[in-house]
Protein backbone atom coordinates (compact mmCIF):
# COMPACT_ATOMS: atom_id res chain seq x y z
CA UNK A 1 0.00 0.00 0.00
CA UNK A 2 1.80 3.63 -1.14
CA UNK A 3 -1.20 5.60 -1.13
CA UNK A 4 -4.92 6.15 0.56
CA UNK A 5 -6.77 5.26 -2.67
CA UNK A 6 -4.73 2.00 -2.25
CA UNK A 7 -5.74 1.65 1.15
CA UNK A 8 -9.30 2.37 0.37
CA UNK A 9 -9.08 -0.44 -1.91
CA UNK A 10 -7.61 -2.92 0.29
CA UNK A 11 -10.36 -2.48 2.88
CA UNK A 12 -13.31 -2.54 0.15
CA UNK A 13 -12.14 -5.55 -1.23
CA UNK A 14 -11.75 -7.22 2.72
CA UNK A 15 -14.51 -6.01 4.02
CA UNK A 16 -17.06 -5.43 1.35
CA UNK A 17 -20.58 -4.51 2.69
CA UNK A 18 -19.03 -3.29 5.62
CA UNK A 19 -17.21 -0.39 3.82
CA UNK A 20 -20.57 1.63 3.10
CA UNK A 21 -18.98 4.48 1.44
CA UNK A 22 -15.43 6.06 0.25
CA UNK A 23 -14.79 9.89 -0.70
CA UNK A 24 -12.19 11.60 -1.83
CA UNK A 25 -11.84 15.43 -1.62
CA UNK A 26 -8.69 17.28 -2.19
CA UNK A 27 -6.35 14.13 -1.88
CA UNK A 28 -8.33 13.40 1.51
CA UNK A 29 -9.98 9.57 1.56
CA UNK A 30 -12.59 9.02 3.91
CA UNK A 31 -14.40 5.47 4.36
CA UNK A 32 -17.65 5.25 6.09
CA UNK A 33 -18.14 2.13 7.32
CA UNK A 34 -20.64 0.18 9.40
CA UNK A 35 -20.04 0.55 13.43
CA UNK A 36 -20.54 -3.25 13.77
CA UNK A 37 -16.93 -4.04 11.80
CA UNK A 38 -15.77 -0.64 12.88
CA UNK A 39 -13.08 -2.21 15.24
CA UNK A 40 -12.15 -4.95 12.90
CA UNK A 41 -11.94 -2.56 10.71
CA UNK A 42 -9.30 -0.30 12.36
CA UNK A 43 -7.23 -3.42 13.13
CA UNK A 44 -6.83 -4.60 9.83
CA UNK A 45 -5.96 -0.82 9.12
CA UNK A 46 -3.30 -0.73 11.55
CA UNK A 47 -2.13 -4.84 11.22
CA UNK A 48 -1.81 -5.33 7.69
CA UNK A 49 -2.06 -1.81 5.98
CA UNK A 50 0.66 -0.03 8.21
CA UNK A 51 -1.52 2.67 9.67
CA UNK A 52 0.55 2.46 13.13
CA UNK A 53 -0.96 5.94 14.42
CA UNK A 54 -4.11 7.03 15.56
CA UNK A 55 -3.55 11.11 15.15
CA UNK A 56 -7.19 12.01 16.51
CA UNK A 57 -10.46 10.72 17.33
CA UNK A 58 -13.62 12.68 17.59
CA UNK A 59 -17.22 12.66 17.19
CA UNK A 60 -19.93 14.60 15.37
CA UNK A 61 -23.23 15.37 16.07
CA UNK A 62 -25.94 15.73 12.92
CA UNK A 63 -28.70 16.71 15.19
CA UNK A 64 -31.83 16.59 13.46
CA UNK A 65 -30.56 13.39 11.69
CA UNK A 66 -30.50 9.30 12.40
CA UNK A 67 -28.64 8.32 13.36
CA UNK A 68 -27.50 11.67 15.02
CA UNK A 69 -23.46 11.00 16.07
CA UNK A 70 -20.33 9.88 13.80
CA UNK A 71 -17.26 8.83 15.61
CA UNK A 72 -14.01 9.60 12.76
CA UNK A 73 -10.53 7.87 13.32
CA UNK A 74 -7.57 9.41 11.80
CA UNK A 75 -4.84 7.47 10.71
CA UNK A 76 -1.61 8.02 9.57
CA UNK A 77 1.47 5.14 8.57
CA UNK A 78 4.81 6.56 8.99
CA UNK A 79 6.67 4.31 6.99
CA UNK A 80 4.15 5.55 3.62
CA UNK A 81 3.46 8.88 5.00
CA UNK A 82 -0.46 8.45 4.22
CA UNK A 83 -3.18 10.01 5.84
CA UNK A 84 -7.27 8.23 5.93
CA UNK A 85 -9.98 8.69 8.10
CA UNK A 86 -12.79 6.23 8.88
CA UNK A 87 -16.06 7.40 10.48
CA UNK A 88 -18.87 4.98 11.21
CA UNK A 89 -22.39 6.32 12.28
CA UNK A 90 -23.92 5.93 15.94
CA UNK A 91 -27.24 6.16 16.68
CA UNK A 92 -28.58 8.08 19.68
CA UNK A 93 -30.74 5.16 20.48
CA UNK A 94 -27.85 3.18 21.68
CA UNK A 95 -24.15 5.28 22.27
CA UNK A 96 -21.67 2.54 22.18
CA UNK A 97 -18.67 2.20 20.37
CA UNK A 98 -16.01 -0.29 20.48
CA UNK A 99 -12.88 1.33 21.89
CA UNK A 100 -9.65 1.37 20.41
CA UNK A 101 -7.31 1.82 23.36
CA UNK A 102 -6.00 -2.24 22.81
CA UNK A 103 -5.12 -1.36 19.08
CA UNK A 104 -3.64 2.12 19.79
CA UNK A 105 -2.88 3.69 23.43
CA UNK A 106 -3.53 7.07 22.21
CA UNK A 107 -7.16 6.34 22.62
CA UNK A 108 -7.24 6.77 25.66
CA UNK A 109 -7.68 10.06 26.09
CA UNK A 110 -9.14 11.06 22.74
CA UNK A 111 -12.31 8.58 24.00
CA UNK A 112 -12.33 10.06 27.32
CA UNK A 113 -12.83 13.53 25.85
CA UNK A 114 -15.80 11.63 23.68
CA UNK A 115 -17.30 10.46 26.43
CA UNK A 116 -17.25 13.53 28.21
CA UNK A 117 -18.26 16.38 25.99
CA UNK A 118 -20.41 13.83 23.61
CA UNK A 119 -21.86 11.34 25.82
CA UNK A 120 -20.83 8.28 23.31
CA UNK A 121 -19.70 5.34 25.49
CA UNK A 122 -16.51 3.45 24.46
CA UNK A 123 -17.25 -0.47 25.33
CA UNK A 124 -13.93 -2.22 26.88
CA UNK A 125 -12.34 1.01 27.97
CA UNK A 126 -9.86 0.72 30.46
CA UNK A 127 -10.41 3.88 32.41
CA UNK A 128 -14.07 5.67 30.71
CA UNK A 129 -14.28 8.76 33.26
CA UNK A 130 -15.03 12.75 32.63
CA UNK A 131 -11.76 14.23 31.54
CA UNK A 132 -12.95 17.24 31.38
CA UNK A 133 -15.76 18.14 32.89
CA UNK A 134 -16.46 17.03 36.70
CA UNK A 135 -17.60 13.87 37.30
CA UNK A 136 -21.66 14.01 38.07
CA UNK A 137 -22.07 16.55 35.51
CA UNK A 138 -25.12 16.32 33.65
CA UNK A 139 -24.70 17.68 30.38
CA UNK A 140 -22.23 17.19 27.20
CA UNK A 141 -21.27 20.34 26.43
CA UNK A 142 -20.68 19.36 22.39
CA UNK A 143 -23.91 18.45 22.10
CA UNK A 144 -25.79 21.15 19.41
CA UNK A 145 -28.67 21.13 22.25
CA UNK A 146 -25.94 22.70 24.84
CA UNK A 147 -26.53 26.72 24.57
CA UNK A 148 -23.75 28.57 23.57
CA UNK A 149 -23.69 30.50 26.97
CA UNK A 150 -23.37 27.44 29.42
CA UNK A 151 -25.77 26.12 32.15
CA UNK A 152 -26.16 27.50 35.44
CA UNK A 153 -24.52 25.36 37.90
CA UNK A 154 -25.32 24.80 41.87
CA UNK A 155 -21.62 24.36 42.06
CA UNK A 156 -20.04 27.83 43.26
CA UNK A 157 -16.36 25.85 44.02
CA UNK A 158 -16.63 24.17 40.94
CA UNK A 159 -18.11 26.63 38.21
CA UNK A 160 -19.96 29.72 38.51
CA UNK A 161 -23.28 31.38 36.75
CA UNK A 162 -22.29 34.39 35.71
CA UNK A 163 -20.63 35.43 32.35
CA UNK A 164 -16.65 34.74 32.80
CA UNK A 165 -14.80 37.07 33.19
CA UNK A 166 -11.57 37.37 30.03
CA UNK A 167 -11.04 41.23 29.82
CA UNK A 168 -7.81 41.69 32.52
CA UNK A 169 -8.08 38.43 33.59
CA UNK A 170 -4.89 36.13 34.65
CA UNK A 171 -5.10 34.07 31.07
CA UNK A 172 -5.40 36.94 28.88
CA UNK A 173 -2.62 39.04 26.81
CA UNK A 174 -2.75 42.97 27.26
CA UNK A 175 -3.11 44.78 24.28
CA UNK A 176 -0.22 47.21 24.03
CA UNK A 177 2.34 48.39 21.55
CA UNK A 178 4.91 46.23 24.29
CA UNK A 179 6.50 43.13 22.45
CA UNK A 180 4.78 40.00 23.13
CA UNK A 181 6.64 39.03 25.92
CA UNK A 182 5.62 41.86 27.80
CA UNK A 183 1.98 41.17 26.87
CA UNK A 184 2.15 38.07 28.41
CA UNK A 185 0.00 37.00 31.34
CA UNK A 186 2.80 35.77 33.05
CA UNK A 187 4.70 38.88 32.63
CA UNK A 188 2.38 41.07 34.73
CA UNK A 189 3.50 39.08 38.00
Amino acid sequence: MTTASDAAQALNSKFGDSILSTVEFRDEHTLVVSLEKLHDILAHCRDSLGFDVLTDVSSLDHMGDEPRFEMVYELYSLSTKVYVRVRAAVSEDDLKVPTVTNLWATADWHEREVYDMMGIEFVDHPDLRRILMWEGYPFYPLRKEFPLAGKPSEMPDVAFTGVAPLEGGPFVTQPSTAGSISREPRARN
